[in-house]
């Protein structure tokens, strides 16, 4: 007797009815059929998988569809499409396959642009991987993580002197659209030290991965780069499986002992394709429309870079991060400030005045910086950000000649000195300034009469 779909799930449907729920799974696989489909989110019974894992959609008509469990509720799965679902049917075929997302790994992909699955976007054939990783793991044992106590050259002067990184450390470049924190990042992958960069353009415009690959990086950068792009156009779960995926070739590089440099563009597109799905399973908004773990999930990515154990790699991460509306409070950026070791900020009123790279000093921090200078390095940066702001308060009042020379010494000495230190901020998109160059020319910016 053969019995059609729905016989088989109303029978899997009772059996698993009376299972209880610690039993283990029989090890034979059920089908489930898909119910409906709400936006992004497909809902299934008649069938179990854990949470991660993947099932194939299978019907008439349609290729298979791969889809990722997001969520369950009562008898329900949620799924949620890997590529697109186009020409899917009620009823269609649920097929758990149990497995969870692995991704290749090795030196094999140096030079290769992936897409969020880790297949390749550049048709040089296929992509020859030394091992296929978890794309989620754990991240060491903070008490086992080597200290950061080396000094990073970045090759920006402003960032090298003024907001010194450390060699395994996280930070955050923050700005609004169209300010120059691409162009930033592009700066640093083709001038800091690091034997290898894995860059992730997250949720990004289409265009701007050839452009990046093609004028930030260069055949020669590119050599020992690998780059992970999920544009804005791929579905939520692609876009974070993008981040995950980049994150997870650079823990295999610093597992080899390599020092790796991660950048990230952006940050908040991975918390908004969370959100995404977030909202699809039905999870409630807190805070400006983010549901809780969007704010869960941020620290989970983050924490997975940085340094290694003793005798290791490490990982310097840079992660963009979206400010809405020139917004610095906006939820993100509040989170991501929180849990990162140091933020750049980037102003739009600096980059209307025509200085690039467009860093607000003032409002930007390495929290690594004392650990990775000496005392007279840390000095002269505290003196030059002192003078900057005290000009910057009295510039309504030296603009309209309300202020008289000899008031405040200070204030006369940071008018005199603001046109050379605007001089030392600003430098050239081509221009590299090495770690040992900006400490030279911030001496000679103080020896200056």
């Amino acid at each position: 007797m053969t019995l059609d779909l729905n016989q088989r799930v109303s029978i899997a449907e009772r059996i698993q009815r009376y299972l209880p729920y610690t039993q283990a799974q029989p090890e034979y696989r059920v089908e489930g059929r898909l119910l409906r489909m709400v936006g992004l989110t497909l809902e299934a019974v008649g069938c179990r998988a854990p949470v991660g894992s993947h099932c194939t959609i299978r019907g008439q008509g349609h290729p298979d569809v791969e889809t990722e469990v997001v969520g369950f509720a009562d008898r329900k799965m949620y799924l949620m499409p890997i590529e697109p679902a186009a020409g899917l049917q009620p009823g269609s075929r649920v097929i758990p396959n149990h497995q969870v997302s692995k991704v290749p790994v090795g030196p094999g992909l140096l030079g290769r642009v992936l897409d969020g699955r880790g297949k390749p976007l550049d048709n040089k054939g296929p992509v020859i991987a030394e091992a296929y990783v978890n794309l989620n793991r754990e991240p060491i044992n903070p008490l086992e993580r080597k200290p950061i106590d080396e000094p990073l050259d970045v090759g920006v002067r402003a960032i090298n002197s003024l907001l010194t990184v450390g060699r395994g450390q996280r930070m955050g470049l923050f700005a609004g659209s169209g300010v120059g924190k691409s162009v930033l990042l592009g700066m640093m992958t083709r001038f800091t030290t690091a034997d290898i960069t894995v860059v992730g353009l997250i949720g990004e415009r289409g265009r701007e991965v050839k452009e990046f690959i093609e004028h930030s990086l260069g055949p020669e950068g590119l050599k020992r780069s690998v780059v992970v792009a999920s544009p804005a156009d791929d579905s939520p779960l692609m876009r974070m499986h993008g981040a995950m995926l980049a994150t997870a070739i650079a823990e295999h590089f610093r597992d080899q002992g390599k020092n790796v440099l991660l950048l990230m563009d952006s940050l908040t597109r991975y918390a908004q394709a969370q959100r995404e799905i977030a909202l699809a399973v039905g999870e409630p908004p807190a805070t400006k429309g983010y549901p809780p773990s969007v704010f869960a999930k941020l620290p989970q990515l983050v924490e997975r870079a940085g340094n290694g154990r003793d005798g290791g790699g490490s990982i310097t991460a840079f992660y963009t991060v979206l400010t809405e509306g020139d917004d610095v409070q906006d939820p993100v950026a509040d989170s991501a400030r929180a849990i990162l070791d140091g933020h750049v900020v980037l102003a739009r009123r600096l980059a209307e005045e025509g200085q690039y790279p467009a860093i607000d000093i003032e409002a930007s921090i390495s929290r690594a910086m004392p650990q990775v200078v000496e005392e007279i390095h840390l000095q002269k940066a505290q003196v030059l950000k002192r003078l900057y702001a005290r000009y910057q308060q009295s510039r309504d009042l030296i603009s309209v000649g309300a202020y008289v020379k000899g008031s405040d010494p200070e204030t006369d000495l940071a008018i005199n000195k603001i046109g050379p230190i605007r001089a030392y901020l600003a430098q050239g998109m081509n221009e590299q300034v090495g770690f040992k160059q900006s400490l030279t020319q911030l001496d000679k910016l103080f020896n200056q009469d």
